[in-house]
């Protein structure tokens, strides 16, 4: 051993500096590969423990033939801040195409650099930012992870201890699908809103219940479907929907079909296939809605890149019509066809931009346009130039008059003289007359027309005053006269102009040292207003929306950055006198909560003995007025969607805020509906503000009768189990449209109470008695027996038996087995 020890350091004090580093980074080196191949082994699998970091040049998860990257791409936002997307790309070409990336409520995950993301047992992958918060996580999966995959077909997979599949990334496609991915009945690929702008854009690509495939507009920011541009009409007539096994598959050859059953297949392939073993294949949903197959070539020189294979469909500008939103093109805007078969789209002259980073957005005049300017002009038609288009047109757009047998002259005439008209279209002696906004603009070189368009003369944003006019008519003494009134009245003017702005400053200076502004209050995302304040918003607190246990709502209107807004302005009624620190921590905890079914909370008043809160103001009313408010019952699908949406709030509440959050008193009246009927959970958070100091009860009941959880009776700690009940009474009140508790003395015997009597309909097998025998529900039996019994577990009066909310959103989405449920053991609703 001595012998040794003496070479080495003969050996040691031989070498030079920079050899003697080397051969101390050889340990170095060795350690951190080693602990690379333990974060991912060579088989593309990633063992529990790795971590990714979003950082420039981090090293992402590789597939085992190295096609596929998984990792962050660092990108830019609109404010050009360095951020980094959560994504799967192609690793072997030059552009490294993205494929997959992580999506949140709307928008994709873009997280700022040093943000991480873990692969963990209990969670799957967690993205965390620098501080740790959670940004977001691979949805619905039940079971322990054991390894992630990523696979050499482009799909990252969680896996169990037995290789089952808990999540994969081909189950939340984007915008693209890859050979060996599907699409099951109802998925969507979305396309991105630009070539660099990751966001939803409106175009969809989407497998009907039908067996359709379909492409088709959303206006955006709803979900609101337009009609399909493209249909595969591959259903041959059929009426009935089709089976549940019914698929759109990009199989392994390059083959992109409809599947339904095991027998019948219906080819979607419109032009000549490649082989995905010698190159890469995929179809994407563009940003401007053409859907295209390409292929890039695995082995490559420096100047090859995507070749398009087909597209759908053929003209994109004659293929889409809406009869309400944007279509290819925004307003007042002409779409043409590139060579390539891609969409073009330009303003009208005297148009531009409304988004000048938005090539195929809606365009504005340049010039101001209305009756009201035209009044200021004798006669419109010397106030206007036009532009003629030759074969443009707006097919079924804001057409309010038809004039036949007409000429272009008198077309002409009469959309100038008209102060509603922007432009009219001549074709076949027919001039149709149309008013602003102009949609599904194109040009149609098959159908000869001539399109005529208004653009004030010298296209200016300000019309020709009246002024000119006068000093035309008038001689040249009357013209001295008004230039010296004007040059006279010059310095009243300035006077004027100089007292307004110090009164202006001065009231400002006043209403700073009055009310509290936002920055009074640095750590919470609520604004601080005064009592003052809220009053006049509300005009002294005159328009009553509602009341209940914690106060009395009413609409205001506040202006924000030079807009006024209309919020709900909510008087508490039971608050804490003594509670001032107390109520600012728990108002700070509840400011940072923002969900998409939840109401947002943007301002409270902590004003001596006054307690107000300011939230977001939603036009649709509550859940209640719209289950039983009406004589008609609403849709089926849009009361499943509203009972998914509640079931999200409260799981958010429950288990993705920083503090859990109990609501206590969830009901019908205490979910509103924004305009696009989305149900935004309201009054969460009110209970700690009124129990503060108080992690649970034994006495004090909270809540409304029939939806109240057995524990509130029986001296039991109050934990989140007590909105899971809650939450199943509603679901039942949303599958049958009627209210929990009827009338003992005027309703049918056996249906007083609506959890016994939905419990005997499920038992008995009467779920179209349930529902009236309402014909889309019974279409959807499956979903509606899943909902009745996910219903009937939130009931059960041993809370232990109650499933939490996350297990409650997995079930109806479908992604967690419904076992029949027991008896809820009924209580009396008069304790």
């Amino acid at each position: 051993m001595y012998p040794c020890l003496v070479l080495i350091c003969f050996a040691w004090t031989s070498m030079t500096l920079s050899s003697q580093l080397v051969f101390l980074l050889i340990p170095l080196l060795f350690f951190l590969s080693t602990n690379y191949v333990f974060a991912q082994t060579n088989n593309g699998k990633v063992n529990l423990g790795a971590s990714l970091f979003a950082a420039e040049n981090s090293s992402p998860w590789l597939s085992q033939n190295g096609d596929f990257a998984f990792g962050f791409r660092q990108l830019r936002n609109q404010d050009d801040d360095i951020l980094f997307l959560l994504c799967i790309w192609y690793a072997n070409i030059p552009d490294k195409t993205i494929v997959w990336h992580a999506n949140g409520e709307t928008d994709p995950v873009m997280v700022p650099r040093g943000s991480q993301l873990n692969l963990s047992a209990n969670h799957g992958l967690l993205l965390t930012n620098p501080q740790g918060q959670e940004l977001w996580k691979s949805e619905s999966i039940v079971g322990d992870t054991a390894r992630g995959v990523m696979s050499d077909e482009g799909n990252f997979i969680i896996e169990d201890n037995n290789s089952e599949k808990l999540w994969e990334s081909f189950k939340y496609p984007t915008d693209t699908i890859l050979p060996s991915q599907v699409l099951d009945i109802g998925q969507v690929l979305s396309s991105h809103q630009s070539e660099t702008n990751f966001s939803k854009g409106r175009f969809q690509f989407c497998l009907r219940k039908d067996g359709n495939v379909v492409l088709k507009t959303i206006n955006l920011p709803s979900d609101l479907a337009n009609e399909p541009y493209y249909a595969s009409d591959i259903t041959g007539g059929r009426s009935n929907p089709m089976t549940a096994t019914t698929q759109a598959v990009f199989n392994e050859s390059g083959y992109l079909y409809v599947s339904i059953g095991n027998s019948e297949m219906f080819n979607l392939t419109q032009g000549r296939v490649v082989s995905p073993r010698d190159n890469y294949v995929r179809a994407t949903i563009s940003f401007d809605g053409v859907f295209t197959q390409y292929f890039h070539p695995k082995k490559f020189s420096s100047n090859v890149s995507w070749t398009p294979l087909w597209s759908i469909p053929n003209n994109i500008c004659f293929s889409t019509y809406v009869s309400a939103g944007i279509g290819v093109c925004g307003y007042n805007a002409i779409c043409s066809l590139k060579e390539d078969k891609r969409p073009k789209c330009e303003c009208l002259e005297g148009y531009s931009l409304i988004n000048p980073n938005d090539s195929y957005g809606s365009c504005k005049p340049d010039f101001i346009q209305g009756c009201k300017e035209d009044e200021l002009i004798s006669s419109g038609k010397d106030a206007y130039d036009v532009v003629e288009l030759r074969n443009g047109g707006w097919p079924g757009s804001a057409d309010y008059m038809k004039i036949s047998s007409s000429t272009r002259e008198t077309c002409k005439d009469s959309c100038l003289t008209d102060c509603l008209c922007v432009a009219a279209v001549l074709r076949g002696g027919t001039c149709w007359k149309k008013r602003f906004p102009l949609s599904n603009g194109r040009v149609d070189n098959t159908n000869p027309s001539i399109a005529f368009i208004k653009i004030r003369k010298g296209n200016s944003t300000f019309p020709t005053l009246f002024v000119p006019k006068v000093i035309k008519k008038n001689q040249n003494g009357l013209i001295h006269v008004i230039l010296g009134i004007l040059s006279g009245s010059v310095c009243v003017n300035f006077m004027l102009l100089g007292a307004i702005c110090m009164g202006i400053l001065f009231t400002r200076k006043k209403k700073s040292e009055r009310s509290p502004s936002p920055q009074d209050d640095p750590e919470s995302n609520l604004r601080c207003y005064s009592y003052k304040e809220l009053e006049e918003a509300t005009d002294d607190f005159k328009d009553e929306l509602g009341h209940g246990s914690f106060g009395i709502v009413y609409k205001g209107h506040l202006i924000q950055t030079n807009a006024s807004i209309a919020v709900a302005v909510k008087k508490l009624s039971s608050i804490l006198k003594d509670g001032e620190r107390e109520f600012k921590a728990e108002l700070k905890s509840i400011g940072q909560i923002h969900h998409k079914n939840l109401v947002r909370l943007l301002g409270y008043c902590n004003d001596g003995a006054n307690r107000l809160l300011v939230y977001e103001y939603l036009s649709n009313n509550t859940l209640a007025s719209f289950l039983f408010g009406g004589i008609i019952r609403p849709c089926w699908n849009q009361r499943s969607e509203l009972a998914l949406g509640i079931a999200k709030g409260l799981l958010y509440l429950h288990e993705e805020c920083n503090t859990q959050i109990i609501h206590c008193d969830i009901k019908p009246q205490n979910i509103l509906l924004d305009e696009y009927n989305n149900a935004k959970i309201s009054d969460f958070g009110l209970a700690k503000l009124l129990m503060i100091n108080q992690s649970h009860t034994h006495t004090a009941i909270r809540g409304t009768k029939g939806y109240v959880a057995p524990e509130w009776f029986r001296n039991m700690a109050i934990t989140s189990k007590v909105d899971v009940y809650s939450f199943g009474v509603v679901l039942l009140e949303i599958i049958c449209c009627r209210r929990n508790v009827l009338d003992m003395e005027t309703s049918v015997e056996g249906k007083e109470i609506l959890t016994d009597w939905a419990y005997d309909c499920f038992r008995e097998g009467s779920l179209d008695v349930l529902v009236d025998y309402e014909v889309e529900a019974l279409e959807d039996k499956k979903k509606l027996e899943t909902y009745v019994m996910v219903s009937m577990w939130c009931v059960q009066e041993n809370p232990s038996l109650r499933p939490n909310m996350r297990k409650v959103t997995q079930m109806l989405e479908g992604v967690v087995e419904v076992h029949v449920p027991p008896c809820p053991t009924p209580y009396s609703i008069t304790t």
